[in-house]
């Protein structure tokens, strides 16, 4: 078995003749909690986005489980991002849906039953801290509150990877500590978890594995590493 993702020689140049990445060689296994960072624009959510399929190399291969997402047809994609769970920024939940229908959302696209959905909606949000506000909608919770609910939704499906762009970016450091401390749970229980951040103090706390882009290359890659923009 090889490692769980794959970046091979990827460059990836935006129609505008924009470079968001250059050369970047990089292997993720299975299991690990990894850390993105580097200034705005230095290419962490292009490079997000090519593993689960949003974006595609202008050359080089990107590989996700045995995938080849630089040559996936579009109507595979579905299938990848199943065993993926994204987790935003800005939360993209549903406002006119409850806090259990937007995560039992993500388990009816897959066609899962109803009792797996009246199974599997419960757990997880209790694991994410949040099953008191099942009934709740999007604009009755706080922000932290409703990050956990993007987390739910993202792990409802019992991804094999988890992918977070800038999780805590909106967030205030109390409430950001806890979304990290969620993380790092995930983490725990085997799913693999890689994080875009400018959270430094976070990082530099938790030393986990720190990749670093700059302007689109790779600047440095520590297995216990610290905060390096």
């Amino acid at each position: 078995m090889g490692p769980l993702i794959r970046f091979v020689d990827v460059t990836k140049v935006y129609e505008n003749n924009c470079t968001a990445l250059r050369g970047i060689n990089l292997s993720i296994e299975k299991g690990e909690f990894v850390f993105i960072t580097g200034a705005s624009g230095a290419g962490k959510s292009t490079l997000l986005k090519m593993i689960y399929g949003e974006e595609f190399p202008t050359s080089g291969r990107v590989i996700v489980d045995s995938w080849d997402v630089s040559k996936i047809p579009r109507k595979k994609l579905p299938y990848l991002r199943r065993s993926i769970g994204v987790v935003f920024q800005d939360f993209k939940l549903l406002p006119d849906r409850t806090v259990f229908e937007n995560v039992a959302f993500a388990l009816r696209v897959t066609d899962a039953s109803r009792l797996a959905i009246r199974r599997r909606v419960p757990a997880v949000l209790e694991l994410c801290g949040i099953k008191d506000k099942s009934n709740c909608r999007p604009d009755e919770l706080s922000g932290g509150e409703q990050q956990r609910v993007s987390l739910a939704r993202a792990l409802v499906n019992n991804p094999i990877l988890l992918v977070a762009d800038e999780p805590t970016g909106n967030l205030d450091p109390d409430t950001a500590r806890g979304i990290f401390a969620l993380l790092e749970d995930v983490n725990d229980m085997g799913t693999t978890v890689i994080v875009a951040t400018h959270a430094q103090a976070m990082v530099d706390h938790m030393r986990k594995r720190v990749v670093t882009l700059r302007d689109g290359i790779l600047q440095g890659d520590e297995a216990r590493g610290i905060y390096r923009a």
